[in-house]
């Protein structure tokens, strides 16, 4: 049983040392090995060997190229808040480096990732009800590729995802306006609404923003305001139940 122990501890030592002896390469043999790690999916050691390089020769051309390996060795080792942080990080170090669309593209794809994954289709969760910090980012992250650059291969991509971001916003909005018009406070429904109607265009969202406003409008007394929203309805969302005239009352006659 000793005899036993001592191989396996002996093979530890072993694999320890060639670990030891990898990250202490020179520059190349680093980088070809962290490179190596990350095409064959093994990112926990491909991490290791990009942080060494750029931690021992941080100004080497190779560790640009690291430093943006990282991102994505992160983003695919499910270290998030690495991610996001490293590409911060590289946009304030390199503004006019040529792979600034890279982190940019890496840092929204990180954000994005809490905001749609397995675990809510899963469990089928209303992101609505989510408060959406993480989509905020990552659609600001992806709407600064697309504005600095248009032409970017990274940019298409950005524009779809820009799309399910934008729903999800406007969707939590209506959330949260629906909810003040349960408590009452159609003020603060009627500008949720609003906010949707300008800030979101093309959501589909906005037609739910428009029954709130309806709704608002009539609860404070502005039945004028309520007739012109209603008419909006009418002309772009004609079966939404907002859209048709109010019942008129019965008028009671009294002997």
């Amino acid at each position: 049983m000793l005899g036993l122990l001592a191989y396996v501890l002996t093979l530890g030592a072993c694999g320890g040392n060639k670990k030891t002896r990898d990250l202490a390469g020179t520059l190349d043999e680093l980088y070809q090995r962290g490179t190596k790690s990350m095409n064959s999916g093994n990112y926990r050691n491909a991490i290791q060997y990009f942080e060494t390089l750029t931690a021992r020769f941080p100004f080497a051309n190779q560790a640009k190229q690291a430093q943006l390996d990282l991102l994505y060795c992160y983003y695919r080792n499910g270290d998030k808040d690495l991610a996001i942080d490293s590409a911060l990080q590289f946009e304030r170090e390199n503004p006019t480096h040529p792979r600034v669309d890279y982190a940019l593209y890496m840092r929204g794809l990180a954000q994005f990732s809490g905001e749609h994954n397995r675990f809510h289709r899963l469990f089928r969760l209303d992101l609505a009800k989510r408060p959406p910090v993480d989509a905020r980012e990552s659609f600001s992250a992806f709407s600064q590729l697309v504005k600095r650059y248009p032409d970017s291969v990274y940019a298409a991509d950005a524009r779809q995802r820009m799309i399910f971001l934008r729903n999800r916003l406007a969707d939590h909005e209506i959330y949260v306006a629906r909810y003040y018009m349960r408590r009452g406070a159609y003020a603060a429904a009627l500008n949720r609404a609003q906010y949707v109607m300008n800030t979101f265009d093309g959501a589909p969202a906005v037609a739910d923003a428009l029954d709130v406003m309806v709704e608002a409008y009539e609860n404070l007394g502005m039945r004028d305001l309520a007739a012109d929203t209603r008419s909006v309805l009418r002309e772009n969302y004609p079966d939404r139940p907002s859209a048709k005239p109010p019942k008129k009352e019965k008028a009671f006659i009294f002997f």
